[in-house]
């Protein structure tokens, strides 16, 4: 059955009345963002954040709308709160330490990073986190990566999380309260959201969700470093940043600017990752750097930072992984589950001394 167009979704929008002006959903401007796909149908409404609570009726009303209408009984819609800062910043300059956001309960942000796609980084932050959980702590898992969200499929999650009408309840998996946009949105539809929109839903996943007290909430950024990035690292308050990369020169190139981001906004560097360090035959066990050797553990020391330690291309990482099972829940005496293992017990040593506080040296060039 074919998905309704956007006229149609929008008539049946527009039998929705929004409380707060009498208008409907449409007229009043709530609609910010329209997505219409084979795979279904998603809708963005606009709100302002103290209205979360008087609005979630209108959502739940304008899904149940959108949900009658042929070939859309999957819809989906979303609120998004549009906070408005004060006066703008001179171009270049960064926030007060003190304007960052924290989030009650949580006692450390930790981003995993990486300066392009395709280096494993969503893997590793599942991976670590678990790991941080296994080590005792009490860990939350924050899918921030809008475009691309990986975390549910990792961690084996489908539904949809509980609210409130205030606070969402995270879904829970391994030991970790987690968070994605991928658990509201369909696997299959894309996100054409501009720069405010992302940022708008990666504040609410940020302070409207119940983390309650975490002791490490990791968050899975978004790879590259674009306006999503940049305004992420500079509105939370990050304990530190990890950044994954491959040993190829080309990941290594895009792994100095992300960490070359954090640098400039004031977020220590907790170390850097590399993945797919070398290959295992699952068969015979020989082991091969097919894209390279200690590119990252040189480029660690080139930069001044700490390297957390190498994870190896293994088949068995990637079975696990389309499996939604950590390699470190699934099999945690293997020997790549070890090396996830031994980076969180170096992250949890770097938060628990403080010395993830202690701001990142600066690099002058003369």
């Amino acid at each position: 059955m074919p998905t309704p167009d956007e006229a149609a979704i929008r008539a049946a929008l527009a039998k929705i009345k929004d409380p707060l002006t009498g208008r409907d959903v449409v007229r009043a401007g709530r609609v910010q963002g329209m997505n219409v796909s084979p795979s279904g149908v998603s809708v963005t409404l606009e709100i302002d954040p103290k209205d979360a609570a008087v609005m979630e009726p209108v959502r739940t009303a304008c899904e149940r709308a959108l949900r009658a209408l042929p070939g859309a009984a999957n819809a989906s819609v979303i609120l998004t709160a549009h906070r408005h800062g004060g006066p703008a910043r001179p171009q270049g300059t960064q926030p007060a330490a003190a304007q960052r956001i924290g989030i009650p309960g949580v006692k450390a942000i930790v981003a995993v990073a990486s300066g392009k796609g395709g280096v494993g980084k969503s893997t590793v932050a599942a991976n670590l986190a678990v790991a941080l959980a296994r080590e005792g702590k009490r860990v939350g898992l924050l899918d921030a990566d809008i475009y691309g969200p990986s975390v549910p499929h990792l961690l084996g999650l489908k539904g949809k999380p509980e609210s409130d009408g205030t606070k969402v309840t995270p879904m829970r998996a391994f030991g970790l309260k987690v968070m994605s946009i991928g658990f509201i949105v369909d696997t299959d539809t894309p996100m054409i959201w501009r720069g405010p929109m992302v940022m708008s839903a990666l504040s609410q996943m940020l302070a409207d969700v119940d983390w309650g007290d975490l002791d490490v909430l990791v968050v899975d950024m978004p790879p590259g470093t674009g306006d999503a990035q940049l305004t992420l690292v500079q509105r939370v308050a990050l304990a530190g940043a990890v950044i994954v990369s491959t040993p190829q020169d080309i990941a290594l190139i895009d792994a100095r600017k992300g960490l070359a981001m954090f640098r400039k906004t004031g977020v220590p560097i907790l170390g850097l990752v590399e993945n797919m360090a070398l290959y295992i035959c699952p068969q015979c066990g020989h082991e091969a750097h097919i894209f390279g050797h200690g590119g990252a553990r040189e480029t660690a020391e080139k930069l001044g930072c700490d390297f957390l330690g190498e994870i190896p291309l293994h088949l068995a990482i990637r079975e696990q992984s389309d499996a939604g099972a950590p390699i470190v829940a699934a099999a945690p005496e293997s020997r790549e589950a070890q090396a996830f293992a031994a980076i969180a017990r170096k992250v949890a040593a770097k938060l628990d001394s403080g010395a993830a506080q202690k701001p990142a040296p600066r690099i002058v060039v003369t």
